[in-house]
């Protein structure tokens, strides 16, 4: 028995005596594992977090946030208190589309539950003990009724769940969240960092911006700077460092969650504000009075820009169709932009024979607003003959295309590449203007460059913005629309739609007459701006 025994023991007695031998060997067998787990690659995921919140319907009771603990069933952060979270597939259009669809299945809740409050910073952040390189997207989501949360039911990925005070959410470890939760949280809720006073003014000035179906994009820039002027002048300045971030961060949600169509405008807006505020005001013994007087003076200088379109158009039009030959104009909707250069034109231009069509501009009728301040506008002891201003209703594109002369359409947003985002009716005009005048009419859109996107602001990536169906359905008879077999049709009221760059001939802007390519250089140097300004948040 003995001799059986003594081969395998004879190693130890060997570690005894080369106890060296044997460290060494141990450290490197040890080594090599831990070299290879440190080498290996950090598995790289982009994920949603998504907070739903009940922020109740009374002063009486506090906001709350739900967080979900999860299930010994996932494979990471076992137990844990997070929100919503989940990978973004391939097959996901968008972060946002692959939020909803990550509540959906996790809590049943649908869109008809909730409402997109606001977005967060993206941000990214590693986690050596997993492997993993996480990229997360936060999301707020809001109860819109707060018995909704009688609906949520929890699938395997999470084992209960609960409502808590989302300013006492922490990351000490006896609060059990997820890595990085506060931050993810943060960014969302900038209650936690701007205070209660600052935060109320910028999540008012967010729901009147989201809420504002009149104004164009130009004029919600200027709203989102009068917020921002308000914010700044309650944010406390001992810590300046803070309160530059602050401004920073109450810039970026105005760009992003006020109403993302005219996010563009309003975007840079916030960062030529905050380019000349960190050239100017950051040294200034009082920061916050300097600030404040420097903002009231972008704002009040916002109309030089207005006025240099004007110019421009004036000039392309009385070059490109100089009189006596008549000119017939064909646009739709209200921009306030084309509103100004019509009028500049209408004043200034020599006598000539002028013709502006207006389609209507369903379901807010804007093309009829414009018709009314074009001609309220006209003196009636103006020596020069008046225009003829003609309104046609959408569906008659075709027919007002008839011998036009330009197709002028204003823009929300212009994409990298050169597409513009405008109202709804827009494409068809442009295809119909096209055809009936076999190419001979100019396809012009009068901007600002402000309105320019992001690099990654791509056509593809634009969330189509729906705005309720009565208003479409309000200019139906009463009978029409109290009938039961209206009952189950769902109305479509899809505000904005791309005209593609190919289809435009020109932009005309503060900077004179420009080509897609020119929106492209303008997008590449907004885009250089925002990581300089935004890309430390």
């Amino acid at each position: 028995m003995n001799r059986i025994l003594q081969p395998r023991l004879l190693p130890l007695l060997r570690v005894q005596r080369h106890q060296f031998l044997f460290s060494t060997k141990s450290f490197s067998l040890s080594a090599i594992k831990m070299s290879t787990d440190s080498t290996r690659p950090l598995k790289k995921r982009s994920v949603v977090s998504s907070f739903i919140f009940n922020l109740h319907k009374t002063p009486d009771h506090k906001p709350q946030v739900a967080l979900f603990r999860r299930s010994d069933k996932v494979s990471t952060y076992q137990h844990h208190l997070a929100p919503i979270s989940g990978s973004i597939e391939i097959s996901d259009p968008n972060p946002l589309s692959a939020a909803w669809r990550e509540i959906s299945e996790e809590t049943t809740l649908t869109p008809s539950d909730l409402r997109l409050l606001r977005q967060g910073k993206p941000y990214t952040f590693s986690d050596p003990s997993i492997r993993r390189e996480w990229t997360i997207h936060p999301f707020a989501f809001a109860l819109r009724d707060p018995s909704s949360a009688n609906k949520i039911q929890i699938d395997w990925e999470h084992e209960s769940w609960g409502w808590y005070d989302p300013l006492t959410v922490t990351d000490d470890p006896s609060f059990g969240g997820v890595p990085r939760l506060v931050e993810s949280l943060r960014r969302v809720w900038f209650e936690m960092d701007l205070g209660a006073e600052a935060a109320a003014i910028l999540s008012g000035g967010l729901d009147s911006l989201a809420n504002d179906t009149t104004s164009g994009a130009r004029q919600m820039a200027g709203h989102a700077l009068i917020t921002l002027r308000d914010v700044v002048s309650v944010l406390p300045v001992d810590d300046p460092e803070k309160w530059w971030r602050n401004v920073r961060s109450a810039a970026w949600h105005l760009s992003k969650n006020g109403r993302e169509s005219m996010g563009a405008a309003i975007a840079a807006a916030c960062l030529n504000a905050l380019s000349e505020i960190e050239s100017t005001s950051l040294e200034s013994p009082d920061i916050r009075s300097a600030t404040l007087s420097l903002l009231d003076e972008v704002i009040q200088t916002r109309d030089a820009t207005t006025a240099s379109i004007a110019s421009s158009l004036t000039n392309y039009l009385t070059t490109t169709f100089p009189p006596p030959a008549k000119l017939t104009i064909l646009t739709l909707s209200q921009s306030s932009t084309i509103t100004t250069s019509l009028l500049h034109f209408l004043s200034t231009s020599p006598s000539q024979q002028i013709e502006i069509r207006i389609l209507e501009s369903r379901p807010l009728f804007e093309g009829v607003s414009l018709a009314k301040s074009l001609r309220s506008s006209q003196s009636h002891h103006q020596p020069k003959p008046k225009p003829k201003i003609k309104i046609y209703t959408d569906a008659a594109s075709a027919l007002a295309s008839t011998d036009i002369n330009i197709l002028l359409l204003g823009a929300d947003k212009i994409s990298p590449t050169g597409s513009a985002s405008n109202k709804t009716g827009s494409l068809p005009a442009v295809l119909a203007a096209r055809f009936v005048t076999h190419n001979r009419a100019k396809i012009a859109v009068v901007t600002d460059t402000d309105k320019v996107g992001m690099p990654n602001e791509l056509e593809s990536n634009h969330v189509l913005e729906e705005q309720p169906g009565d208003m479409v359905s309000r200019a139906w008879s009463q009978s029409t629309i109290e009938t039961e077999s209206m009952e189950g049709v769902e109305i479509s009221n899809v505000f904005f739609e791309w005209v593609p760059a190919e289809l435009i001939d020109v932009y005309i802007t503060e900077r004179g007459e420009q080509t897609a390519a020119d929106m492209a250089a303008r997008s590449a140097e907004l885009g250089r701006e925002e990581q300089r300004i935004f890309g430390s948040l």
